[in-house]
This record gives C-alpha cells, structure tokens and sequence, in this order.
C-alpha cells in the first residue's frame, strides 16, 4: 500500500469515527469499540454503543532518515514493531504487552525496560491528532502556544486522561535502532544493595563493565530479587525461545545469561502474561502441551478474566470449598527508588503477593495528570493477583491500603485498574482542576467523562 493510499484511508476512518462520534445523542456515554483492552475497570452497564475506531489500527508511514513514524491510535505495538523492525527500529519504548495500543499507552500509561533512559511512551510523541469533546480533530504539539505548538495545552495534560480529554487518531513517535538479538544477565541482588545498584546502573547506563540497554527485574521473595540487564546486540548465537514449552519469569531464577531474537524480547512477558498464566493452568506441562500456542496471549488471559467476572466462576469455586472471599488486587506504581524497600517491606506484610515486577524509570520532563518528578529515578512496582480477605472484599481494604502507602512514600499509581480515592484526593494527585480547565476549552458541552467518573466512579 502507498503512502498516498494509506493516508487517504486513514482520512475516511477520521470520517467514519467522527460521524459515529456525531451520531451519539447528548448525555449518552462514549466509549470505544475495540476489541482488545488492557484495562480492569468495570465499565458500567448502561455504555452504550462505541465510537467506529474501523481503519485507525495500522502504520501510515515510517522515515527511516528521521527515525519517526506516523502510527494510527488503534494500532497495537504487536503491528507497530513488526513493521518498524523491518527498518531495524522500534519506538523508544515498547509496552510488555502485545494488545496495547499506541493510543492507549499515551492517554493512559505503559512503560519497560528501557524507561530508566527513554521514560514513558508519551514522551516520545511528537504531535498527534485528536478528536475532542466538541467533535473536532486537532493537532497538538508540545511547546508554547504558536505555529508549531498548537493545542499544547492539550498535549500536556493528554497522557494519564484516559480518553476524558479526546482520542488520538494518529500519533507521530520518535523510533530508535535496534539490533537484531538481545543479551540478557539475570543478575541476583542482595536486598540491602537493591537500591544502590539500581541507582548505579541507571546513572552510568552499564554493570560490571558491560553496557545496559535495558533494566527490569523480579522479586520473587523478600530475600530473592533479580535484575536482568539488557544489552542490544548484532552477533547471532543460539536463541532462548519462551513462546513453547518454557517459561520466561522461571528463567530469570534459573539462567545466569540468555538470549533473545529482539522480537522476542520485545513480548517475554505477554506469552505467559508475566505469570498470570498459572491461574488458568497454562504452565502446568500436560495443559501447556495441549494450549495452542495462538492462545499463549495475555489478550486471551484477559478474555477469560472477563469471563470470570461476568459469571463469578472463581468466586462459587472458593464459596464451595469455605475459602475466603477474594480482593483482585491488580496494580502498577511507581515509588521513588530510595523508598522501594520500605514499600516492598510493607508490602510484604500488608499483601503478601510474590512474585512483583520492578522496572526503573525516569521521566524526561513533567506531566500535570502524572507528575513525576523529571530526572529522578523511580521504580514501577507491578503486582496482579488476588488475595483472600473474607466479606470485607467488596469494600477493597487492600487496593485502599495501596493507595495509601504509595502516596504516603511520595509515589504515584497508575489508573487502568480501580481506583478508590475519594474526590478531593484525586484531583490533588492527578491535577484535577487543570485537567477540568483543559477539558473545558476541548470538551464545553462536557459530552466525555471525567476521569474522576471514569476511573473511580467507573461510569
């Protein structure tokens, strides 16, 4: 497909999407309708029908020369990376996931390996287009308010809006190059050095000598935690491959070095969706064998938690055997890196979920709705699971219990999954006023939930 097609096509799906957007009747909530999602929030029953996001999933053109791409707000970085590789690039940084969207990374959040140097995926956005509340499609760039930065003020207070402020229909991202395999060291850290070395690797970008292209890790238990480095590299070998039988979170523990063609670096986690997959059987060996192998996703896992939820199967299962009711206890945060141990202490007797993800990161500038502070480091802490707390369940004494802690140690917390703050507390913590003023010069008829509504009230 030429590039003049390409961009012919993505006009009529503008078309298509703004028409659908038209044909919603005032007070009726907006959504989206796409097939995939990484979000667990309940949406509420009454959601109405979705925007036509038809022709708004691909690439429309990538410029080697500049390392840039024009991407559509539907596409997943499952289809972003297999074309930019094709150009030996790939976006600064690529979300664990393969169902994520370019759009859903920038309005909400994503991050990895590569955040402790590139930062989060909307700080490689150039401009992006963006249907707002009033119906309009326009163009936001950083920098002051002139020709060549329209619409700032929306593009600042764009990435963590959750769709409350418009949705993007192309993005123009900064790409990088990369090489053709990965090199990885699982290197075990003790505890009281966690902190220190996460801070050394992050300032000189290598460990032991050798360079660090990519830094994430694995607390399996208080006294257990690993740090795997990442290194691009151009010489081949043999390959690790975690899409079959084995398991990619087991080999952090059992493999001092590894492995990886770049791609799959790119998706180690989404084959067992970290190591989610054991809640439904998938790495136990007989049921592993029999799994088709297009079925190892995490959008598939999604699929069936959903599935969960609508019928309550795991729920009857442990009201029939006299377990305690559970809290789904599904989070990403990110704590200043000379907080993490005080927060993985507490964790530990507050939670009690092992293993977690840890992934530094660094923010390249400040964000109103997700104010980190730039240039220092923070970690990610991400744990998803359930825990059994008995008929309190329902009120979410644990996920409150999370919020709290993060805020109390100067962290924020990502907003894809439920959120329990009370309105004063939100807007201090996401810009709330400013987010209001923004959404009043983009959305004056107010036809878009807040994110407040959307991410607390769940509306």
């Amino acid at each position: 497909m030429t590039s003049a097609t390409a961009r012919e096509q993505h006009t009529q799906a503008v078309a298509r999407l703004r028409s659908s957007y038209a044909a919603i009747p005032a007070g009726a909530p907006v959504r989206l309708a796409k097939g995939t999602s990484n979000l667990f929030r309940p949406r509420s029953a009454g959601a109405g029908a979705g925007l036509d996001v038809s022709g708004l999933t691909g690439v429309l053109a990538v410029d080697p020369e500049a390392r840039t791409a024009d991407v559509q707000g539907m596409c997943t970085y499952e289809d972003l990376v297999a074309v930019t590789l094709a150009h030996g690039l790939a976006p600064l940084v690529v979300p664990q996931l393969r169902t994520i969207t370019l759009g859903g990374a920038v309005t909400g959040l994503g991050i990895e390996s590569t955040s402790f140097r590139n930062g989060l995926p909307h700080e490689s956005v150039l401009e992006m287009d963006v249907l707002t509340g009033a119906g309009e499609l326009v163009t936001a760039r950083p920098g002051p308010t002139g020709e060549h930065g329209q619409h700032a003020d929306l593009f600042d207070a764009f990435p963590n809006s959750y769709g409350s402020l418009g949705y993007a229909t192309r993005l123009r991202i900064e790409l990088a190059p990369v090489p053709s395999y990965v090199r990885l060291r699982h290197v075990r850290v003790a505890p009281h050095l966690l902190v220190d070395t996460i801070e050394s690797i992050v300032r000189t970008r290598q460990h032991d000598g050798a360079r660090v292209d990519g830094l994430d890790g694995v607390a399996f238990a208080p006294d257990e935690v690993y740090l795997t480095l990442a290194t691009w590299q151009e010489e081949p070998g043999p390959t690790s491959d975690y899409t079959g039988r084995d398991i990619y979170y087991r080999s952090v523990r059992q493999r001092p070095s590894d492995l990886l063609t770049t791609e799959d670096y790119f998706w180690r986690w989404d084959t067992d969706w970290f190591w989610c997959s054991a809640a439904f059987g998938a790495q136990h060996p007989v049921v592993r064998r029999l799994w088709p192998r297009r079925w190892r996703r995490s959008d598939v896992y999604h699929r069936l938690v959903g599935l969960d939820r609508r019928y309550g199967v795991v729920d009857r299962l442990d009201r029939r055997a006299g377990r305690p009711e559970r809290e789904r206890v599904i989070q990403d945060v990110e704590v200043p890196v000379e907080r993490l141990p005080e927060f993985l202490a507490w964790f530990d007797r507050a939670v009690g979920m092992r293993p977690v993800w840890l992934c530094p990161l660094v923010a390249r500038r400040r964000w109103p709705a997700y104010p980190l502070e730039p240039g220092a480091t923070y970690v990610n802490v991400g744990f998803w699971g359930t825990v059994h707390v008995g008929p309190e369940a329902g009120e979410a004494p644990v996920n409150r219990a999370v919020e709290e802690k993060v805020h109390e140690l100067g962290g924020h917390k990502s907003l894809y999954s439920e959120a329990f703050y009370d309105r004063e507390t939100f807007d201090r913590l996401y810009a709330g006023e400013h987010l209001a003023e923004v959404k009043r010069t983009y959305d004056p008829d107010d036809r878009l939930t807040s994110l407040y509504d959307k991410v607390v009230r769940r509306r």
